[in-house]
């Protein structure tokens, strides 16, 4: 019996050199991504070992002598540490807190909008922004701010408000970083959601108003419960990198008034790397923060299949 059972399975039991060969192009299309991927994201982290070591360029890698955990103490007892964990985590978590749920309610709304001619210009209105490339968003930011020659300054002059120097302000940094990244990246953000509704079976809708449901009563019965799973999962990715805020965008905006509040890891990172170049200490800060990403995501994950069975996994 045993043997006849073994001489079923094996007609099944396709080689790995046979799916590759049935399913040859896939693979050939797949492999510029593959290969760019682990030239770019894979091999470099090779280069990790530098946080372990005294590293100098002159000796290489392999030749640098070990010095263990000496730069992950070093960043800890510096007196940045509480600093740039605290400016880190305040505009990472302010930035979910906006621009998290903004997606999901501007997709709702255009969702409801029956007119189609606004419901285009809507969304295309509300998409272009993510096209600004970062240096001309600050750039537009530090000019609409400005208080003595910025749009709102001269706007205010009319009614005679003095505007205050914002970007001066380190109180006021977060603030002008998450609402300006919303406005940027919510629109583009919000298609997921977007794509998601388009999903719903009309029959839904239909038997929801034959059942005489308002669009309140639609909105919370079928939309919302439709976008669950994905807004779940694009939680569980957010959640994974809140210790890596953007580096760009803050160090353009970044100046002697608020660095207080604009002093993040990334950008300690690039003065102690690049600028300083102590190389062994931005490799330690850098595997400390993605460690701590690492461990968020997997317990934000975990936490997510147990409460929901929604999970990346």
């Amino acid at each position: 019996m045993s043997g006849r059972t073994k001489t079923a399975i094996k007609p099944n039991q396709v080689s790995l050199g046979k799916r590759i060969r049935k399913s040859g192009t896939l693979y050939l299309l797949l492999a510029p991504s593959f290969i760019i991927m682990l030239l770019f994201t894979y091999l470099p982290m090779y280069g990790v070992v530098i946080a372990f070591k005294d590293f100098t360029p002159a000796k290489g890698i392999m030749g640098s002598p070990w010095a263990g955990f000496k730069y992950f103490q070093q960043y800890f007892n510096s007196y940045q540490f509480w600093t740039t964990i605290k400016n880190t985590l305040i505009i990472s978590l302010y930035s979910i807190v906006v621009t998290f749920p903004l997606p999901i309610i501007l997709a709702l709304m255009c969702n409801q909008m029956m007119a189609k001619r606004f419901k285009k210009f809507f969304q295309v209105s509300t998409y272009l922004p993510h096209f600004i490339s970062t240096v001309v968003m600050c750039g537009m930011i530090i000019l609409f701010l400005s208080p003595s020659q910025g749009i709102i300054a001269k706007l205010l002059g009319f009614i005679g408000i003095q505007m205050p120097n914002l970007m001066g302000q380190a109180s006021a940094f977060s603030s002008i970083y998450v609402w300006t990244e919303a406005w940027q990246h919510v629109g583009w953000d919000s298609i997921l959601y977007i794509a998601a509704l388009s999903a719903v079976d009309p029959s839904l809708y239909e038997a929801a108003t034959m059942d005489g449901a308002n669009k309140w009563q639609k909105l919370v019965n079928i939309d919302i419960p439709m976008l669950l799973p994905t807004a779940t999962v694009m939680f569980i990715l957010r959640t994974g990198s809140v210790m890596s805020v953007g580096f760009e965008k803050v160090y353009l905006l970044q100046n002697t008034l608020n660095s207080s509040a604009s002093e993040i890891i990334s950008t300690y990172v690039y003065k102690m790397g690049l600028v300083s170049s102590q190389y062994s200490l931005s490799s330690a800060i850098g595997l400390f923060n993605n460690i701590i990403n690492l461990i968020l995501l997997i317990s934000v994950n975990y936490i997510s299949k147990k409460m929901s069975d929604t999970s990346l996994l």
